[in-house]
């Protein structure tokens, strides 16, 4: 057996590496490559192309990467034209994966997708062409089952793997301890987003906000929490001086620990906010985009809300504070206001609270995936021998 595996967000790297090592289980002498993140590639996936090369986020940010991007999906197409896997198994971005996904099904090759492309929010038409691209469609929000099944995608919810996955490694004290931060005083988390384009766009700001809310706790402790290799990273030199300044600690690699002890995140709309719903953490959600990606956007996007958080809710959770709302003035002063009235905290944390409940699922989310996927060839395989 052979498996495609194809992932280009952080997130999906980490998703499809999970349900890798559990198809591993079910066919213990399969190989797998494709593109492949740092995690599908601890788990043993040859990296024909790297997950790092696809990840570009907003309308116009896109075009300047295209030619880039587009070498890295031949060069992938090619391989699978000349490997030609038993399956495939795409994660997230769209953009890329339905067209890869065209490909595939040409070459008589099943698709499973895991995490389902919003549609529902925005680009509703693409649906249609999920329905003839995708053999199996895995979601991970209940709402999302239903809706791609009224539309005639052959859906199934797994549950959100971040439910079960996401703690915090250490205790608090011993967290503080080893980073040696203050013992005691409000602990605020800076999470500017993964990606370097975004960190780019938000880091001005959310250090604007430190300062000003410096002045009001000058006591308080202020963490960046960091993909592993962003001290590398050009963005991380552009403000090395200024985290300096404003005694901001960066940590890299420890996510989940800078978030759980938190009493506060200020966290870009996206994974990270799901990860903070988990851990129970209060938060901020922010995010900026180009002016002409988000007129673009705008026009396109048919949800109330941005924040991931605040949809499965069904109401406003989280302060969302988005493209123009997001200015230095208003993130401190969200802030400040949580900060300074526990009720709200307390209220918060309830409410993520019942976010967190209703994405549990009774089983493993990634071992229900893959036993999908292998009850699926086994169906796939007995129709073929049935036709020939």
């Amino acid at each position: 057996m052979k498996f495609l595996v194809s992932a280009g967000e952080a997130s999906g790297d980490m998703y499809a590496a999970a349900l890798t090592a559990r198809l591993r289980a079910h066919f213990p002498s399969a190989s797998f490559y494709g593109c492949a993140g740092p995690k599908l590639q601890a788990q043993g996936v040859d990296p024909v192309i790297d997950a790092a090369t696809l990840s570009v986020v907003g309308l116009t940010e896109v075009v300047a990467h295209l030619p880039r991007i587009y070498c890295q999906y031949r060069k992938l197409l090619r391989y699978a034209k000349q490997h030609k896997p038993d399956a495939a198994i795409l994660a997230d971005n769209p953009d890329f994966h339905l067209r890869l996904a065209r490909h595939l099904k040409q070459m008589g090759v099943p698709v499973f997708y895991l995490v389902a492309p919003q549609v529902w929010a925005w680009r509703q038409g693409r649906v249609k062409i999920i329905k003839q691209l995708v053999d199996k469609l895995f979601c991970l929000f209940p709402f999302e089952q239903p809706w791609f099944r009224e539309r005639g995608v052959d859906a199934t919810y797994i549950g959100h793997p971040l439910a079960s996955m996401v703690r915090a490694g250490t205790s608090a004290s011993a967290f503080r301890s080893t980073h040696h931060l203050p013992e005691q005083g409000p602990l605020v988390t800076l999470l500017p987003g993964s990606r370097p384009g975004e960190a780019l766009r938000h880091l001005p700001i959310l250090l604007d906000s430190v300062a000003l809310l410096r002045e009001r706790w000058p006591a308080a402790t202020f963490v960046l929490a960091t993909p592993k290799g962003f001290a590398k990273n050009r963005v991380f030199a552009n403000f090395q001086e200024r985290f300096t300044a404003l005694a901001i600690k960066v940590i890299e690699d420890e996510a989940w620990d800078c978030i759980g002890h938190a009493s506060l995140a200020l966290a870009a709309s996206g994974t990270v906010t799901m990860e903070a719903a988990v851990l129970g953490t209060p938060m901020v959600t922010f995010y900026k985009v180009t002016a002409v990606s988000w007129w673009a956007g705008r026009r396109l996007v048919k949800v109330p809300y941005l924040s991931m958080v605040n949809l499965i809710a069904g109401r406003l959770v989280v302060p969302e504070l988005i493209q123009g709302d997001m200015t230095a003035i208003k993130l401190a002063a969200a802030a400040t206001d949580l900060l300074t009235n526990e009720d709200k905290l307390s209220q918060m944390r309830a409410d993520l609270a019942a976010v967190r409940t209703s994405l549990v699922s009774k089983q493993d989310p990634f071992e229900m995936a893959a036993s999908i996927v292998a009850a699926s060839l086994g169906e796939f395989k007995n129709i073929r021998e049935t036709m020939d």
